[in-house]
Formats: structure tokens, sequence, C-alpha cells
């Protein structure tokens, strides 16, 4: 029996920062697939929030 690699490919849930520094109720999240062996550090991505209406930086959180 061979053993079992791990993937390159994992899930990620990315999420604001800002919103958590506003104190508003609710979060915003995003689900997106990262390559391991490329992004071995925690991904930051800047995307929108759609209660605060702006685009905010969104990071990885485990």
């Amino acid at each position: 029996m061979a053993k079992k690699s791990k993937e390159a490919r994992v899930q990620v849930i990315l999420e604001c920062t800002e919103h958590k520094e506003s104190g508003m109720p609710g979060t915003s999240r995003y689900i997106t697939v990262k390559n391991r062996k490329n992004t071995p550090g925690r991904m930051e991505l800047k995307k929108y929030n759609s209660i605060l209406k702006k685009v905010t930086v969104h990071k990885e959180i485990k």
C-alpha cells in the first residue's frame, strides 16, 4: 500500500482585516484554493467587502 502524499492545492479561508477593527456585526469571508508549494506563507488578497462597501485586504485564517 502506497503512502498518502500531501496534496499541493489546499482550500483556504480569507477574512477581512478592516471589518474586525470597525466593530460592525458580521464577517466578510471568501473561500479560495492555493498551491502550497508556490505560496507556503499566509495568503493576502484585496477583495470586496459588501458590508463596508469597499475593497479591503483579506488575510488567510487557520
